[in-house]
């Protein structure tokens, strides 16, 4: 690359005092511990000056611009200019513009059953040979997120078309370590000891469990995570992978087996918070808030990264590991999701920026802003702005398997319907193999 990059660096950070005026970070060159070796490396082998690059994605407001923040150090590496355009109606925006013939040149999903499609009929290119083998090497787990990112062409050949970039995680569980500290309780690290605490918290005359499945029009879908992380627990991958994907059915023993080990929490009247009859009525984003009255109402909460969002201001939260069995012999899995960036529409400047993404970099500038984990084993974890978000991401580098929610790679009338009532019905008191067998039929209905 001819121009100079520490100059180039420099005339970005002039812009800083704009960025941190609205509230996010650009960093200025050399600073924040981040590997600006890799992005020099980058820089030296791409100059696009001249050349665009449209990306669209599913990013607006805040958000967007902490994506943006990523692109203007692109910009500045490369010379090409990076045009991004955020929708909330994604989803349908991009099969509108491939339908079209108008794609950007990368989409962003952020969920991978909508990728597979479109690689089915076409719309999208493969990755740059050797990008498996990169994942496979340098993300934990590797295998699962080349797995995740592999569909079938037109002619029905598996090729990889997905790069994962910013993930979420579910496998957590919240609690309030000044009430575990008065009441003597350790975090659990196995699903052995999660139990026995839940028995251990009971027996003190104490309720351990906070659970709500309401959500207006999508009640039921905190109880999918639960069902899903308990599969992952209690079967292989494999088995998971067949479920969502209709080879093995839902009233299959073993799916049957993973929601009565939901229901092992949430149907016993001791175990939860108000009760087994208020959990399908209590709302997800209200259910936490007995973690933090004193005395605590429940002891405990399971849910994804977001959660603190609805906590009480400045409450007293922490997390751990949604455990394993020590007995079992699966690894240490994790359930979540993530941003799948494939291209739509193939330059060389698409290339280069799926090229990007494998730079500690470009991992560590989001990193260092919000919002963001990544299974990259190379990045920097001193970056992040809190502890939580380090902690979250040490748990996501040591999982041995990673599974995208399972709900979200259903058909939208299972996963987003039938699943979700279903679980309802069954927090509710139905059988879990009557409800099994129910969902199985709706989802033969709509073959």
């Amino acid at each position: 690359m001819k121009k100079c990059l520490t100059a180039s660096v420099a005339a970005l950070a002039l812009t800083a005092g704009l960025a941190h005026a609205d509230g996010h970070l650009l960093i200025a060159p050399g600073e924040g511990g981040l590997n600006w070796d890799s992005l020099d490396a980058f820089a030296a082998a791409h100059d696009l000056s001249g050349q665009e690059l449209d990306i669209t994605g599913p990013w607006t407001g805040a958000d967007a611009e902490l994506m943006e923040n990523v692109v203007a150090y692109f910009e500045m590496a490369t010379g090409a200019t990076v045009n991004y355009s955020g929708s909330e109606s994604f989803e349908q925006d991009i099969v509108i513009s491939t339908q079209a013939d108008s794609p950007p040149n990368i989409a962003v999903f952020p969920q991978p059953g909508l990728a597979a499609d479109l690689a089915s009929q076409g719309e999208l290119s493969p990755l740059a040979d050797g990008t498996g083998d990169w994942i496979r090497d340098n993300y934990a787990a590797g295998q699962s997120w080349v797995d995740l990112g592999t569909y079938a062409d037109p002619d029905g050949n598996d090729q990889l078309y997905g790069f994962f970039y910013k993930v979420d995680l579910k496998s957590l569980v919240w609690y309030s370590p000044e009430a575990f500290d008065e009441a003597g309780y350790d975090v659990p690290t196995s699903m052995e000891e999660l139990m026995a605490l839940t028995d251990q918290i009971v027996a003190d005359g104490e309720t351990p469990w906070c659970i709500g499945l309401g959500s207006g029009a999508a009640t039921g879908w905190p109880a999918t995570d639960w069902v899903e992380d308990m599969l992952l627990r209690t079967q292989a991958p494999e088995v998971y992978d067949a479920w969502v994907a209709n080879e093995i059915s839902f009233d299959d023993e073993r799916i049957v087996a993973a929601i009565e080990a939901f229901g092992h929490f949430a149907r016993n009247d001791a175990y939860v918070n108000g009760g087994a009859s208020s959990v399908a009525t209590t709302d997800f984003r209200d259910s936490p808030a007995g973690l933090f009255s004193f005395p605590p109402e429940c002891y405990m909460h399971r849910q994804a990264s977001f959660i603190p969002t609805f906590f009480p201001e400045d409450a007293d939260s922490d997390f751990f590991y949604f455990p394993s069995y020590a007995e079992g012999d699966l690894g240490n899995p994790v359930l979540g999701a993530g941003t799948l960036w494939a291209i739509t529409d193939a330059s060389e400047a698409a290339d280069a920026w799926m090229e990007f993404l494998q730079t500690p970099f470009a991992h560590e500038i989001w990193m260092a802003q919000s919002g963001f984990l990544t299974p990259y084993g190379a990045v920097n974890l001193d970056v992040f702005p809190s502890d939580a978000q380090r902690a979250m991401n040490e748990i996501l580098l040591g999982a041995t398997t990673f599974r995208f929610d399972g709900s979200d790679l259903m058909p939208g009338e299972i996963g987003a319907g039938a699943f979700w009532t279903g679980m309802v019905d069954y927090t509710s008191g139905a059988d879990a193999a009557d409800v099994a067998t129910a969902i199985q039929e709706r989802w033969d209905s709509i073959q």
